[in-house]
């Protein structure tokens, strides 16, 4: 069905602790954005930095070095993200080398908590 019949399952805190007893990390994608190029989910993104029990990978709607930032920083430095179709490596009109460059920055910094 290409990923595209809705489930009753709940993204909430109580759901990704019940999960994370199967896996080691969790690749959560905000389908409304997906390959869209139209900016994250930040409520998605504030919960998975709030509520996620083991490591989180976001996924979608990321096209400015702006949007990874808002992911850090919503993600309380505890969300990573996955960026796709707005890579010029991929026709897109983000540099892959900013984005390389700005993980590395993220590597020797303090992880970023919004209060």
């Amino acid at each position: 069905d290409r990923w595209q019949r809705f489930s009753s399952l709940a993204v909430d805190g109580a759901t990704l602790s019940a999960l994370s007893g199967s896996c080691d990390e969790f690749l959560v994608h905000g389908v409304d954005v997906e390959g869209m190029q139209l900016g994250i989910d930040d409520a998605l993104v504030e919960l998975l930095g709030c509520c996620s029990p083991i490591p989180v990978t976001y996924a979608g709607g990321a096209r400015t070095l702006d949007d990874l930032e808002r992911v850090r920083v919503s993600g309380r430095g505890r969300v990573d993200i996955t960026v796709g179709s707005a890579l010029d490596i991929f026709g897109g009109q983000l540099p892959y080398d900013e984005v390389v460059a700005w993980h590395k920055r993220q590597q020797h910094s303090a992880p970023a908590v919004k209060e």
